[in-house]
């Protein structure tokens, strides 16, 4: 089973009365995560998985105080720790609900987790981090990049693609990297390497 209906609009619900941005900017991870799932040719049930997962990754931050999450500042050391607890909190609260699909609670619990193992929560490295969750790692920075937020304007697309080569290999799988802005310039034309979905 993947998130059941009613769960996942129940879900989203809550992170829009949360914070309406955080809301909007998941519906667009959700949305880049199909452009991607189709890149890919992954099948329904996949594609269910990461577009679902996207749209959740965000859904602890329900669970962060208003304060921090609508800071339109520099948060300090104290607020980056409650703030870098979203990811764990978002995996209790699916944790909750006996049937939520594995891939949808890893995307949710490792989306900040970084390639050279500097990420959090847990620290994950290379292909310790799940498939899906590198996935919506890359799409996750590419959107907070190019969106405007309330004290900067966003990036334009060839500067939010040049933040990604520069931290592929370290911060994001570089192969990943590589297909999602190949999913931008040539939607459609590759296969995927399968054996790299079936192996991770």
């Amino acid at each position: 089973m993947i998130v059941d209906n009613m769960l996942f609009y129940g879900k989203m619900r809550l992170l829009a009365e949360k914070d309406i941005q955080t809301y909007q900017h998941s519906l667009r991870v959700g949305a880049l995560c199909r452009r991607m799932a189709l890149h890919l040719h992954l099948d329904k049930k996949q594609t269910l998985q990461l577009v679902q997962g996207g749209c959740l990754h965000d859904i602890g931050k329900v669970g962060i105080p208003d304060e921090i999450l609508n800071k339109s500042s520099a948060l300090t050391a104290k607020e980056w720790e409650f703030m870098r607890l979203h990811p764990s909190i978002g995996m209790q609260m699916m944790q909750e609900h006996v049937h939520t699909n594995k891939e949808i609670m890893e995307i949710i619990h490792f989306h900040h987790e970084r390639w050279n193992g500097e990420g959090y929560p847990n620290g994950l490295k290379g292909e310790e981090i799940p498939i899906f969750a590198r996935i919506c790692a890359i799409i996750d920075t590419f959107d907070s990049m190019v969106s405007d937020r309330p004290y900067r304007k966003g990036l334009s697309f060839e500067a939010a693609e040049q933040e990604l080569l520069l931290h592929s290999g370290k911060q994001f799988d570089s192969y990943l990297v590589d297909l999602f802005l190949k999913s931008f310039h040539s939607i459609g034309e590759e296969k995927p390497v399968a054996d790299h979905f079936r192996r991770s």
